[in-house]
């Protein structure tokens, strides 16, 4: 049998809690619920949530809600019962639905319950007795000495078990048949025995709804439900009675009642109620004020953001294009970004998304085609405004993306990239009607020195990915800034608009210098908290200790007689934690304070004590947890203290930002106070290592050197993990990787894996098939005796003349024949779609003689017969070695490797082999040689290398083979390449 715990109304009204039963744990049942009252307690007491987001925009009765209930000092779930007009307003008398207690609350009070809060059933069930009726004492009117016991719709307020009730003549039993007899004449008020017949079968049980009796039997049993016998005397099924959250009990000595009901059952009622309310709420963007979204917005006028499409500073045109995209925005950082862009300010963005162009061409586009810039400098020809974007690829994009804005019959734009070729500057010529330029840094320095008088018009500079401009052209963004501060200073500029717009995902060290040298009241928009604590300069310091000594070091650490007032955060990673930290600070001089998920009713006590103003010299303390921070809403520390190590940068910035109040603000050059970040490193944290210290790097604090030490050796390690995975392409290609400590790809040489299978050194003839890149081919050696190739092919023309039969069964790995005009290629199949009921589809192949892989048709499939598996693949990978793209960019143009294809596809090449890791060859040089007709003599025609030179997008990497022979010579279990070597700033 099931045991509740409960208060009681009366018998049909006896509110309680499950504590024992099948399925029931009642230590888990309660944590559970400790946890829920935990979690509303943090959000709804949050100080900086907008109380207006989260009140419900009606209130009704039966409603379902969330009230503060001042005896626990706890948010509560509850129900609204009824309203009525106090002496202060609107009134609600709620039930408090998880403590079985009935509160009246002004309607001011009462919050929206969120669906996250849903997710538990009501932890109180009301419950009532089972087959017994209340009776009263009915006086005649006539003769008040008679009086008798009749059946009655209220109970009296005497209560007991069913036994008890019936002998004291408070109530009486009836059978179903009498029950649905109405009148007193009806009743059979027999002092039935209890006997355990009673129970013997589900119809004899009597659920209630309304006024409508229903047997049991009407409510079918679910399959699960489980049958449970009590020692043999009687059986009984749990059913699934659930009518408006009321349970069926029988006999209270020893509780019998129904099933508890599924959370989905449960949760039915108070969904339909929630639907009730028409703006559903979001907890996510219920903030008005920007720092309480945890961004800082900085400007030198007030801004106010666009919450919609709607309402967004951009054309009807490009609002209708975005709305066919089904575009979700504006996002946070584009409702703050896009109004200061489309009034024309000077603006720094900083955000997750300060890679895509939507978070600044819509409303620049709309500033460029409303403003009267057109007519004020209609006497000069030349572009107005230039989008400078870090690579070629980016630069593709954005055009793209104006094209499709349907601006191109305004703003006339065009993308110029040009390359190194002597001449290819002087032939640029620029549209008299181009208003926009999308150009890259180096390319548009390569312009200026013999164009710039096509560039006196400039009034708008876009800086896309300003973060990588800065970054891989430092020197040609300082020349580009010098020449747009030149010709927008002139006196004749003074009535044209002028404006730079800056948008990244990381802050550095080089937009503070736009800030302040190029910008005048600018915006400045960072969505990203641990790029705000850079953009505010928080100093950072780190102490490298054992865990068994934090506390002490800690200590050591606090100033508790400072010169000026210090307000200190010390965040730690649990509560139990929260209270070891405590309880050694509140032993110094500091004033001490404490608030963790155990402690919530304190929260308004501490937040009122932390914002008390304080003098010099005083220390105020508060040691809290990572919890706890939203709730408190702090944001004016001077010092944040990691006790507990962050486990992510988005934890450590949200801890950071609790001193946003005392960032610098560039936008009117001032800095508003002192901003400390003291982070404790124990041994526990060696996983974590090498992501801070990539923050900690770009913040030029000055770095342990035992810290650097053993972050290499952890860099070591996760290298050592990728074993398995294929060398970097880029380290093949350039002799370097990028970032090596984001690439997935392996970066150290394996002598098992990396074993030559290919000629290491020597001359050899080989034919590029396939063209990756413009220095990557796939082709085969050609053989100057026996061609083992040549041979197979042969065979294979041969037998597909007589015999060709479709694949049976295309299998992912399988070998398959594939027929291209004359000629028959074998294949292995890499991929295989979910087909479903196609019968025609398509599937990845590799051409395992050429190296490439296509899509084909998995009909053009021929069956492969045995003789033709036993020659191994013939394709190779050839690099040539020591070129590379211009302009610091990672990948070659596409119009290189085009022209690079045209010239060497398909033709034989003599080639000087390297070095051969695996089956990839590298060659230096690679020529095509020509025999002179009716001699023997054979000319060079071209060199590779120098030909990938003079398409004027690629440049000399002198350095590439000795990377790769150094890689080669530290080949073992440490050996990598790439690696950005850590130091110390």
């Amino acid at each position: 049998m099931l045991k509740v715990s409960s208060y009681v109304e009366n018998p049909s009204c006896l509110w309680g809690r499950f504590v024992k039963g099948p399925g029931i744990e009642a230590v888990e049942n309660k944590k559970e619920y400790d946890d829920l009252q935990m979690k509303m307690n943090l959000f709804y007491h949050e100080v900086n949530l907008n109380v207006q987001k989260i009140k419900p925009s009606t209130i009704e009765v039966g409603q379902v809600c969330v009230v503060y209930w001042s005896a626990l000092r706890s948010w509560c779930r509850a129900i609204v019962e009824s309203l009525f007009l106090g002496t202060v307003g609107t009134q609600a008398m709620c039930f408090l639905v998880d403590h079985g207690e009935r509160v009246i609350v002004s309607s001011d009070e009462i919050r929206a319950l969120l669906d996250k809060f849903l997710q538990l059933p009501f932890w109180v069930r009301k419950f009532q007795l089972a087959g017994v009726h209340p009776m009263t004492l009915q006086v005649s009117g006539d003769c008040l000495e008679k009086a008798e016991l009749i059946p009655s719709t209220q109970w009296d307020s005497s209560i007991c078990v069913n036994d008890d009730l019936v002998s004291k003549k408070f109530a009486y039993f009836t059978s179903q048949k009498a029950h649905q007899t109405s009148g007193k004449n009806g009743v059979d008020r027999s002092p039935a025995v209890l006997a355990c017949d009673i129970f013997s079968e589900t119809q004899n049980f009597l659920a209630t709804d309304g006024c409508t009796v229903r047997s049991l039997s009407d409510f079918p049993l679910r399959q699960q439900d489980p049958i449970v016998h009590n020692q043999g005397e009687c059986t009984f099924s749990y059913c699934e009675v659930f009518i408006k959250n009321s349970l069926l009990l029988d006999r209270t000595q020893e509780f019998v009642f129904t099933e508890q009901p599924t959370i989905e059952e449960e949760l039915v009622c108070a969904r339909l109620l929630q639907l009730l309310n028409p703006d559903p709420l979001n907890p996510d963007i219920i903030h008005t004020d920007p720092s309480r979204s945890g961004i800082v917005v900085h400007s030198a006028f007030t801004l106010d953001p666009c919450t919609s499409l709607a309402n967004a500073p951009i054309t009807d045109t490009f609002r209708r294009i975005l709305m066919r995209k089904k575009y979700a925005g504006p996002s946070l950082a584009e409702s703050y970004c896009w109004p200061a862009v489309a009034r024309g300010c000077d603006t720094v963005l900083i955000s997750h998304s300060g890679d895509q162009p939507l978070t600044y061409i819509p409303p620049f586009l709309a500033h460029m085609q409303l403003s009267s810039v057109f007519s004020a400098l209609s006497s000069r020809t030349g572009p107005i405004a230039v989008i400078l974007c870090p690579g070629w690829e980016k630069a593709q994009t954005v055009i793209d993306l104006l094209e499709e804005s349907q601006t191109v019959q305004v703003l006339h734009p065009m993308v110029i990239l040009l390359g190194l070729g002597k001449d290819e500057a002087k032939t640029v010529k620029i549209q008299n009607n181009c208003q926009v330029v999308v150009t890259t840094p180096f390319s548009l320095v390569r312009l200026l020195r013999l164009h710039c008088f096509l560039f006196l018009r400039l009034c708008h500079l876009a800086l896309d990915e300003v973060d990588l401009l800065f970054s891989r052209a430092p020197d040609e963004m300082t020349t580009i800034l010098q020449h747009f501060q030149r010709v927008t200073a002139s006196e004749e500029r003074v009535s044209c608009p002028r404006q730079i717009i800056a948008v990244g995902k990381r802050w550095s060290r080089h937009l503070e210098g736009l800030l302040h040298n190029h910008m005048s009241n600018p915006t400045v928009v960072v969505t990203v908290m641990e790029e705000a604590a850079l953009y505010g300069n928080v100093h950072q310091i780190i102490l490298l200790c054992l865990d068994c000594t934090k506390t002490s070091v800690l200590l050591g650490v606090l100033d508790f007689t400072p010169d000026v007032a210090q307000k200190t955060l010390v965040i730690t990673n649990s509560a139990e934690e929260a209270e070891h930290v405590f309880k050694a600070v509140s032993n110094t001089s500091a004033f001490s304070l404490k608030a963790h998920e155990e402690l919530t009713y304190q929260f308004d006590s501490v937040t009122e004590q932390w914002k008390k103003p304080i003098g010099p010299g005083t220390h105020v303390i508060l040691v809290t947890t990572n919890e706890c921070m939203k709730s408190l809403g702090i944001c004016d520390a001077t010092c944040v203290v990691h006790y507990g190590f962050p486990s992510s940068p988005k934890l450590f910035g949200s801890r950071l930002f609790c001193m946003s109040q005392n960032f610098q603000n560039l936008s009117d050059k001032t800095c508003s106070g002192r901003r400390l970040s003291v982070l404790l490193l124990s041994e526990r944290n060696a996983r974590h290592v090498i992501g801070v210290l990539r923050y900690l790097k770009r913040t030029e604090a000055s770095l342990p050197p035992e810290l650097l030490h053993f972050a290499q050796g952890v860099l070591r390690a996760k290298e050592e993990q990728k074993s398995d995975r294929p060398l970097c392409s880029y380290l093949k290609s350039f002799g370097f990787c990028r970032d090596s400590s984001v690439c997935s790809y392996r970066h150290s040489i394996r002598p098992i894996t990396d074993q030559p299978l290919q000629p290491d050194s020597g001359t050899i003839v080989v034919l590029p098939l396939f063209i990756k890149t413009a220095s990557v081919y796939y082709g085969r050696i050609v053989s100057k005796k026996e061609d083992s190739y040549e041979s197979l092919a042969a065979e294979m023309t041969t037998y597909y003349a007589t015999e060709k039969l479709g694949a049976k069964e295309v299998l992912e790995g399988g070998l398959y024949g594939v027929q291209e005009d004359e000629v028959y290629h074998r294949v292995r199949v890499t991929s295989v779609p979910d087909k479903g009921e196609w019968i025609f589809y398509s599937v990845r192949a590799l051409f395992l003689d050429e190296g490439r892989e296509q899509e084909v048709k998995s009909h053009q499939l021929l069956q492969l017969p045995a003789q033709f598996h036993i020659l191994p693949p013939q394709a190779l990978e050839i690099i040539v070695c020591r070129a590379m793209p211009i302009d610091a960019e990672v990948k070659w143009n596409p119009k290189v490797t085009r022209a690079i294809s045209q010239k060497i596809k398909g033709l034989q090449h003599q080639a000087k082999v390297v070095l051969c890791l695996g089956n990839t060859v590298f060659v230096d040089p690679m020529v095509r040689m020509t025999r002179l007709p009716g001699l023997k003599t054979f000319i060079n025609e071209y060199n590779v290398h120098a030909e990938i030179l003079s398409t004027g997008m690629g440049t000399s990497n002198p350095q590439h083979l000795d990377l790769l022979k150094e890689l080669c010579q530290g080949a073992g279990p440490g050996a990598s390449a790439g690696e950005a070597p850590l130091t110390t700033g």
